[in-house]
């Protein structure tokens, strides 16, 4: 008898709803979606010693690793932000590296790990927080807390893609559009929570981890064990997949994953995805102070520089740019789920030229909408941008499937994600860089991101260069009939449900019921999330 958590324990029965695994999905990226949401954090924690009158900030002198042991003076946000930078770069090696682990393992195995680690990290800082240790927080969420961030992202993708071979797109856009909306629920979460905790002397971050981490881990636990792989040959109801000759993009074969490292296909997109994620993740960073700077007092009907403005004028332009950082997050998450749906008319390709090409008038339209004062072009353009961003995101993991087929999909995706990790620091860095650059140069403030918008052009037309290059994979790269029996034993997909009985609930038809309580669990989070969004980006309009 296989393992509870074992992947011949998950085979569906014949009654299974397919539509029970987009909210076990959801359920487990929006809990690690949060990684997006940790600056809520920063100032409270920067602060913590100095609250419990214990110290004061940590002079010039103090170095970042000094500040990893330090109990004498608090840390500063710049050292508190290096846990965001670890959090995608342990995403993006882990889902590299255990990949393949997670298709033979299965989702409902690799949920529970991401589980574990995600929320075990959460509490491992807490204790942290709690002796002021830097470096179990960097140990805990940073390491620990970045592997349960790759493999809770990549559990669902081959899954749903197998689930969904109708609706490829859609499906994964569902599950990382969740991704996106983490913070969206986690940060008004946390600050709430920072409200209950605080004391006069005790900022409240580390209970408000441990109840977050105790919440997380119910819903994320209840995801993993929800989820469900089809049986080998399961297809939905009425479908019959597209003869090979229909598009030759999408594959009905499959790659092995210790192969896509020498496929020129897979570093092309590969160059795709850090492209379009490189651009926009570097303006994410920057929204609020771009918006602050290139307008100044004429957010507030103050004709007024930036630099020129008092402090009380600077807090309500801060409101205002806040209510417009909270609406381009409502673009990304839409973007994951409109922009993937649309991949499966339009095809991934087309769609990703779509990117590039929408992308880069709109990056070259900002400095002439900038100069005119035209807030209204500026914005929207910035919310078409950031909806792309994501959608580049949710469409990637079928573009993978069409081209290398859906055995190793999942693996194949966490290889892809070290872009996203390179990205990660390409994009700020030039956004960053290039604004304090200028600034030496004496350029006025409202006029420093001009020439970065025409840099972010340029690799968008890498992106699209590399994404026109993209052609069908020859026959070498795919696996043999006999080498793929080989791996879907090794991947135990031979087992049916009835093998393993109807006790893991995989048999038998599934409740309606069930699946409306499924929905009900992160759609109603979601949507306070989306309430909460809402009301901070009605300041903008305001």
């Amino acid at each position: 008898m296989p393992g509870f958590l074992d992947k011949e324990r998950t085979i569906a029965g014949p009654g299974f709803n397919r539509w029970l695994v987009p909210p076990a999905a959801l359920a487990i990226h929006l809990c690690i979606g949060m990684a997006y949401g940790f600056s809520v954090f920063w100032l409270p924690l920067s602060k913590a010693l100095a609250t419990a009158g214990k110290g004061a900030a940590c002079g010039k002198d103090v170095g970042f690793f000094a500040q990893l042991f330090t109990t004498q003076c608090d840390w500063s946000v710049a050292t508190l932000g290096w846990m965001y930078t670890l959090f995608f770069v342990f995403l993006g090696c882990s889902a590299a590296i255990w990949g393949g682990w997670l298709e033979r393992a299965g989702p409902r195995k690799a949920g529970v790990v991401s589980a574990l680690c995600w929320c075990g990290g959460m509490a491992l800082s807490a204790i942290g927080i709690h002796l002021h240790q830097f470096w179990l927080m960097i140990l805990g969420s940073g390491v620990i807390g970045g592997i349960g961030l790759g493999l809770g992202y990549i559990s669902p993708v081959s899954t749903l893609i197998k689930w969904f071979p109708d609706r490829r797109g859609m499906a994964t856009g569902m599950a990382i559009m969740g991704f996106g909306g983490g913070a969206m629920i986690g940060s008004p979460l946390a600050a709430e929570l920072l409200k209950v905790f605080s004391t006069p002397t005790d900022v409240g971050v580390a209970p408000t981890f441990l109840v977050m981490a105790a919440i997380y881990f119910v819903f994320m636990m209840a995801g993993a064990l929800l989820y469900r792989v089809p049986a080998t040959g399961w297809k939905p109801a009425g479908w019959t997949p597209p003869p090979p000759s229909a598009n030759a993009m999408i594959t009905q074969r499959h790659v092995h994953v210790k192969k896509v490292w020498g496929i020129p296909q897979f570093w092309l997109i590969w160059i795709v995805l850090c492209m379009n994620v490189s651009a926009g993740i570097g303006v994410i960073g920057m929204a609020s102070p771009m918006l602050q700077e290139v307008f100044g007092g004429a957010l507030i009907n103050v004709q007024a520089r930036y630099a020129d403005l008092d402090k009380t004028q600077l807090t309500a332009i801060g409101v205002i740019a806040a209510g417009f950082t909270a609406l381009l997050s409502l673009f990304n998450i839409g973007g994951r789920f409109f922009w993937a749906s649309i991949s499966d008319k339009l095809g991934r390709k087309l769609t990703y030229a779509i990117f590039f090409v929408l992308g880069g008038l709109l990056y070259a339209s900002i400095p002439s909408a900038a100069g005119a004062g035209n807030k209204l072009l500026f914005v929207g353009a910035f919310c078409i941008i950031l909806s792309m961003y994501g959608g580049g995101f949710a469409t990637v993991p079928a573009y993978l499937a069409d081209l290398f087929g859906t055995q190793f999909v999942g693996a194949i995706h966490g290889r892809l994600l070290t872009a996203w990790a390179t990205a990660g620091i390409l994009g700020p860095v030039v956004v960053n860089y290039m604004r304090e650059y200028q600034l030496g140069l004496g350029i006025p403030r409202e006029q420093v991101y001009n020439q970065t918008m025409y840099i972010l052009v340029g690799m968008l037309v890498i992106g699209f260069i590399a994404n026109l290059l993209v052609r069908p994979l020859a026959d070498k790269w795919f696996m043999t009939d006999a080498e793929l029996a080989t791996e879907k034993k090794l991947a135990h997909e031979k087992a049916a449900a009835s093998e393993v009985g109807t006790g893991s609930g995989a048999g038998g038809t599934t409740s309606p019921a069930l699946v409306a309580l499924a929905w009900a669990a992160v759609g109603i989070p979601l949507a306070w999330g989306v309430y909460r969004t809402l009301l901070s980006a009605s300041k903008f309009f305001n």
